[in-house]
């Protein structure tokens, strides 16, 4: 049995059928990939920014061929389109090389280019060098999900929406799991449960070295009179102090312009607007060591992010810094996500992927971006734990 009906536990769950296993796959929302997998950037990432040798890397460059085969070979919308990462200021340079040296030893296709070669990609980026990745690519992730559903529902699998998990325990050598509709019993579990991961993994009698927090991650769009400021994707090179990755311009699928994340502090793990808020999520939050220590680290980052998510104008100022045609009067809100991150007690963000085992049961208790990019490389090796006991 799965719990969880995003990209990775559709995957998972493909991967398992395809080895001879009869899958039953539970989701608590009416529909598949409800939460980070329908909310993301369409981004299929190349893996140049993660630690050589980490499994983010290695699962990411594997992810980004494999998810573009997958999207190709079942008439998925997907596009090449490679994307920049500039540097807008002398301090930067040295970083920028540092992240080409990364794409190197991670086997990215990438190179560093000048200012004028990138003004051709780009004629309205702000440039001092760029690194030119051409393996990203945009795709369609909720057509993936359809895709995969197809091929379960064809090979027999038991899909299961709006059943959510209520109980778990084993009995008789086996994994019970309690919904609504009655007892679901397994040989083995495997929990892909995203925001609700940690809880599902305390279900089942685990106790988590993390904690999922929530991160709320808010997007602006391009008015039409803008959008032909961005030919594709466009990235500023990353603050390696800071956690994520800062805001950055990424053309959709459809045309549109997408701009953002920024990162605040979701009030409930599906918290997608300021107002949703859950009382429960926010004490199990607050009385978590880890978040304390986490604001310690970054009290300025922290009071900046919440600014710029109430103040258009210095949310343009941010895409200003990569296209300094933007301006405050070219953007509108344009909807938000919520990373699952998992923090560990001391404030430190869990940077790579992360599974735990017991008896009968894999729990994934991190897989943020790129995990929708490597989902099919994630079930794979998520199935290789499940069936070797």
């Amino acid at each position: 049995m799965i719990i969880g009906g995003g990209i990775v536990g559709l995957a998972v769950a493909r991967e398992l059928t395809a080895r001879g296993a009869r899958v039953t796959l539970c989701e608590k929302e009416e529909r598949w990939g409800a939460h980070q997998t329908g909310h993301n950037s369409q981004v299929a990432h190349a893996g140049v920014y993660y630690s050589p040798g980490s499994a983010k890397a290695r699962l990411a460059v594997a992810g980004n061929r494999s998810i573009v085969a997958y999207a190709k070979d079942h008439g998925v919308a997907v596009k090449e389109c490679g994307k920049l990462i500039v540097a807008t200021a002398p301090s930067e340079l040295a970083r920028l090389e540092e992240l080409a040296a990364r794409a190197a030893a991670n086997g990215v296709p990438a190179r560093l280019i000048g200012r004028h070669e990138a003004l051709e990609i780009e004629p309205h980026v702000a440039c001092l060098k760029a690194l030119h990745v051409t393996s990203t690519a945009s795709v369609d992730f909720p057509g993936i999900c359809a895709a995969m559903v197809e091929e379960l529902t064809a090979a027999g699998a038991d899909l299961r929406l709006k059943t959510p998990a209520l109980g778990i325990r084993q009995r008789s050598g086996r994994v019970e799991v309690a919904t609504e509709a009655g007892l679901i019993r397994a040989d083995r579990l495997v929990n892909c449960a995203g925001l609700h991961a940690d809880r599902i993994a305390g279900m089942a009698g685990l106790h988590p070295a993390v904690q999922i927090v929530p991160f709320r991650g808010e997007y602006y769009q391009l008015r039409p009179s803008a959008q032909h400021l961005v030919n594709g994707l466009v990235y500023p090179v990353p603050d390696p102090t800071l956690p994520f990755l800062g805001v950055h311009l990424t053309r959709m699928l459809d045309g549109t312009v997408h701009a953002g994340p920024n990162a605040v502090l979701a009030l409930a793990r599906e918290g997608y607007r300021w107002q949703d808020i859950s009382l429960h999520d926010l004490w199990a939050a607050a009385r978590y060591p880890g978040l304390w220590r986490l604001a310690k680290h970054y009290p300025r980052t922290a009071v900046d992010e919440v600014a710029r998510s109430f103040s258009r104008r210095r949310f343009a100022a941010s895409l200003a810094r990569l296209v300094p045609a933007i301006e405050a009067a070219d953007i509108i809100p344009a909807g938000s996500g919520v990373r699952a991150q998992a923090l560990r007690p001391d404030g430190s963000l869990v940077d790579d992927f992360l599974h735990v085992r017991a008896h009968r049961q894999v729990h994934v208790l991190n897989a943020p971006s790129p995990a929708a990019t490597a989902a099919l490389e994630i079930a794979r090796h998520i199935a290789d734990e499940t069936l070797q006991d």
